[in-house]
């Protein structure tokens, strides 16, 4: 597809992904086979576990817990979340920079929980706020329907999620879910979009140039 700009021409690669959400899914869920197996020795080599991090310099955690889940619905529900955003952002961004911000802002979320929680982390849901966040910028009134039923534009849910999650880190709360890995997604997340905001505009532009003409 080519949009016109003056005299020149500039190619606009909105097609359909190349599966590659849909390879992160599959990995996820073979990890997820694999953990059933050896749970504690799964989380132990990869789950990010911050005193092996700090003593024992295991750094490929901070890439490899966002791969292991602590239960089925925890596993999917992250990777329905995956699907559901992923999808329409890899139409924007094309592959290499969908996983370039997956991969930043689930490092960046393992980063905060290392340094602010000392128990062991494990799950994409750090990734997955960023994703939402990103969701959040490119669709900013498109309907979702929250818990399944409930229709809420996806800016304002957002910010609903965002204060959760920051009242959350701030009360230190115990629940077992780890609050400060998903703020730190939302963080780095809008850290990586202010970084590149000007080929972030860009691209809502051609986006919906070519979707609307």
């Amino acid at each position: 597809y080519y949009i016109e700009y003056g005299p020149k021409y500039r190619r606009v690669g909105f097609r359909r992904p190349k599966d590659v959400v849909l390879t992160i899914i599959m990995v996820n869920f073979f990890v997820f086979l694999v953990e059933m197996v050896a749970p504690r020795t799964m989380v132990y080599l990869f789950g990010l576990v911050p005193p092996l991090i700090r003593h024992k310099l295991y750094l490929w955690q901070f890439v490899t817990y966002m791969f292991l889940h602590g239960n089925f619905w925890h596993l999917f529900f992250n990777m329905f979340a995956l699907y559901i955003f992923g999808h329409e952002l890899v139409k924007v961004w094309g592959n290499a920079r969908f996983l370039a911000y997956y991969f930043f802002t689930g490092i960046g979320a393992g980063l905060c929980a290392y340094l602010f929680t000392n128990v062991p982390t494990i799950g994409a849901s750090g990734a997955i706020y960023g994703l939402l966040l990103a969701y959040g910028v490119y669709f900013p009134d498109q309907i979702l329907l929250l818990y399944f039923f409930i229709p809420i534009k996806a800016k304002y849910l957002v910010i609903i999620f965002g204060f959760i999650e920051l009242l959350s880190s701030i009360g230190g709360y115990t629940d077992g879910i780890a609050h400060t890995a998903h703020l730190g997604g939302m963080l780095f997340g809008a850290i990586y979009l202010w970084a590149t905001r000007k080929r972030t505009r860009e691209r809502i532009r051609e986006y919906y140039f070519y979707r609307y003409p």
